[in-house]
């Protein structure tokens, strides 16, 4: 027995070890993971979501915590969740001494918001064991939206302004931003230095919308305009011009800007040059699209507030002030490659694109369903390109699909419930049980373990962590009273 022990454990310990080599050219051979606690900020608190967040920015393909930073994250070949139901934060500081392994292991506990006031296991238990994920678009909708993205550019050629607006769902103006959604992304109106766009001149025609996109080089005063690009609503160039900073250029930003030494050389144009050719074209009452305009007015030093953002028109999944990239709608909503090239943006392209994009929720709105004789009929609304609604997934099938193996350990009917097919599902009913499998567990080359502890498990972690070699750490310690908090390791997720 001891034999296959000691060989069981040099396997997986040679196994991790070849993991590992595998980022020695970029970490080098000493290095090691670190986790740091960010100083928490005024009244925040962590939930049992961002403990789950944290495996999955580890092991998967979640978001990067605010709340820790983790650096040389690929050298954490493996993560260990315990689940302890009936010990609370107080209970658990005052029998230190019982405890000695767990305490020496994970240091004290960092409060978490409890998800009620009551006492609920499998609340708890599943809001660690599920996550949210969004609802993956069905091949009827993906069908349709590339359908609908090829009529778009075939019609749009063929089809005067005029056409090309009749007959719209919502007015252009449901689409521009509030003076409150101005104000807070950035857009400066009326900013000393700036000129403003005026009304047009009475029974003039003008442009009723265009889309701009701007290219800037960097000097020694910051970001200066070096290019800047209007085109109509079918796609044609009204401006396109190149411009000369006022401040000598100290980086071209070419990998972004498309900008180059030679471009530029014998230009003359300057900033006040080409601001009087934009008030010639957009004026007080022209729509003005792009995707993050602020950026580009902010070049231009220019104030105007008739302005469809298509960063924000496309809301970002995550919500709040995340926006998503202009070539990633594109590529989306319109089947279109941009930004490809290798040598910078194209702001015709990226204008045109701009345009495209907001065409298209103008002239669509959002795809919703409703049943009617037996079939869908689409009905137009302005929610068109929102992120799709979300739905529960099992952990373990998350962190089987980005290929990490996992161990789970628990209560049969938890066992059933929560593991995967891909996981090794191990029901347990007593206390040695529990820990007989979970020693045996940490020593395997799985990339997560999850266990329920049981008196047993806790009175012996200290030999389970070191006898498991786990990299990382995760408890909950979760009491009957949940005013008491769920705490995780306050001091480090400790690695070794």
């Amino acid at each position: 027995m001891s034999s296959t022990k000691q060989k069981s454990e040099g396997a997986t310990s040679e196994e991790e070890n070849k993991e590992s080599s595998k980022y020695v050219d970029i970490y080098g051979p000493g290095a090691k993971a670190e986790i740091v606690f960010k100083t928490p900020e005024t009244n925040s608190t962590l939930n049992l979501q961002d403990v789950q967040g944290l495996v999955t920015w580890v092991l998967a393909d979640g978001f990067m915590p605010s709340w820790v930073f983790i650096k040389n994250k690929p050298l954490i070949p493996k993560v260990v969740m315990l689940y302890v139901p009936g010990l609370d934060a107080a209970l658990y500081l005052a029998q230190s001494m019982k405890l000695a392994g767990l305490k020496q292991s994970c240091g004290n506990p960092r409060p978490l918001l409890a998800l009620s006031c009551t006492s609920d296991g499998m609340q708890t238990i599943d809001a660690l064991l599920t996550c949210k994920v969004k609802r993956k678009r069905n091949a009827i909708d993906s069908i349709r939206d590339t359908d609908q993205s090829t009529e778009q550019e075939t019609s749009i050629s063929s089809m005067d302004s005029a056409e090309l607006l009749k007959d719209i769902p919502f007015p252009l103006t449901y689409y521009t931003l509030t003076a409150k959604q101005l104000e807070d992304n950035g857009y400066c109106l009326n900013q000393p230095g700036f000129i403003s766009t005026h009304p047009p001149p009475d029974g003039s025609s003008f442009y009723e919308i265009l889309a701009l996109d701007c290219e800037m080089c960097i000097t020694c005063e910051g970001f200066e305009l070096t290019r800047v690009t209007l085109v109509d609503i079918k796609g044609q160039v009204v401006l396109d011009k190149l411009v000369k900073p006022t401040n000598p250029i100290t980086d071209y930003n070419t990998r972004y800007s498309g900008i180059t030494y030679e471009m530029l050389s014998g230009v003359t144009t300057s900033l006040q040059d080409v601001q009087e050719d934009f008030l010639k074209l957009v004026h007080k009452d022209t729509i003005l699209v792009g995707h993050s305009l602020e950026n580009d007015l902010l070049a231009l030093k220019t104030s105007h507030d008739l302005i469809i953002d298509t960063s924000i028109l496309y809301k970002h999944p995550r919500g709040g002030s995340y926006k998503t990239a202009l070539r990633v709608l594109a590529k989306r909503f319109l089947s279109r490659e941009i930004q490809q090239s290798g040598t910078g943006h194209d702001s015709i392209e990226d204008a045109r694109s701009a345009m495209d994009l907001a065409l298209l929720k103008i002239r669509n709105g959002k795809n919703l369903y409703l049943k009617f004789s037996m079939s869908l009929l689409p009905v137009l609304g302005p929610d068109f390109g929102t992120p799709p609604s979300l739905m529960r997934r099992k952990l373990l099938t998350l962190l089987g699909e980005c290929g990490k193996t996992s161990s789970f350990i628990d209560d049969i009917s938890i066992v059933k419930r929560y593991s995967s097919e891909s996981s090794h599902a191990i029901p347990v009913c007593s206390d040695d049980e529990a820990l007989l499998k979970a020693r045996k567990e940490v020593t395997l080359h799985f990339a997560f373990c999850y266990t329920v502890s049981l008196t047993g498990l806790l009175t012996n972690f200290f030999h389970l962590y070191v006898c498991g070699r786990p990299r990382m750490i995760v408890y909950t310690l979760s009491g009957h009273n949940f005013q008491n908090c769920i705490p995780i390791s306050e001091n480090k997720l400790r690695t070794m």
